[in-house]
């Protein structure tokens, strides 16, 4: 790392465990690759995803959080409580503008043995009804996407009238991306709150491992595939449930080997 700041100046800008943080997380992205648990690590552009690590010694400080380095003190909105010592802390800038700290915790628990005693049930995925429970419950797909398309559309046609390396046009895309923000927001408390309710109401879960890869691949349903995000609301049944000690079981049924 020495040598690397020698070379690129601009790497002093930034705390040196952060930039540890980097090198760290690269190594882990190769030790994937060569165990096959994913592609090969390829160049990440800097107009992509912002954001930065900080793995040690940050604390709040009444309403600010504070950070090593250069930066210090920086007022933020807390959620909620917690309780636990901070071991990861994750600033990150959406393409809207605003900046989110993810807080890794440890909350000195012990995780729950996974049990299968309880009130099971079966969940079918789909696009008229984002859900179907075995018991009988159908729950709508919301279509976040439809609701803000019109606005979306809108926005877009604005921007693609802008000059190309205007402020206008920086403006412009700063409202697309704020529309983008809001699907996402919809769509994920949508989620986390179905996802909660299925949880906290059954002690076995079992939803149906779809092939969305090859479902997209239809372009007359690929954006509302897209939309309903099943890959996101499998992943919080999986974790919800985990840490509750329930179990979560993904089936494959014949249409879905084919």
């Amino acid at each position: 790392m020495p040598s690397l700041k020698k070379a690129y100046e601009w790497l002093t800008d930034a705390y040196s465990q952060c930039l540890q943080v980097v090198a760290l997380n690269l190594s882990q992205a190769y030790q994937n690759f060569f165990e096959k648990r994913a592609r090969l690590p390829r160049f990440k552009s800097k107009h992509g995803k912002q954001s930065i690590s900080y793995p040690a010694n940050v604390k709040f400080e009444g309403d600010y959080l504070k950070l090593l380095g250069k930066v210090r003190l920086v007022y933020c909105v807390r959620h909620r409580e917690f309780a636990g010592t901070i071991k990861t802390v994750t600033i990150s800038k959406n393409p809207d503008g605003k900046y989110y700290a993810s807080i890794l915790v440890d909350d000195g628990l012990d995780s729950l043995e996974t049990s299968t005693d309880g009130k099971a049930i079966g969940i079918d995925l789909g696009l008229n009804h984002f859900a179907i429970t075995s018991n009988g419950s159908k729950y709508d797909n919301p279509r976040h996407l439809a609701k803000h398309q019109r606005n979306l559309k809108r926005k877009q046609q604005k921007l693609s009238r802008k000059k190309k390396g205007s402020n206008n046009r920086q403006k412009a895309r700063g409202k697309v991306a704020k529309v983008h923000s809001k699907i996402s927001r919809c769509r994920e408390d949508f989620l986390h709150k179905l996802s909660r309710k299925i949880v906290n109401e059954n002690h076995v879960i079992a939803v149906e491992n779809l092939n969305v890869k090859a479902m997209v691949r239809n372009h007359n349903l690929a954006k509302a595939i897209s939309d309903c995000s099943w890959g996101m609301f499998c992943t919080m049944l999986k974790y919800k449930a985990e840490w509750q000690g329930k179990t979560y079981i993904e089936f494959l049924t014949p249409q879905t080997v084919k």
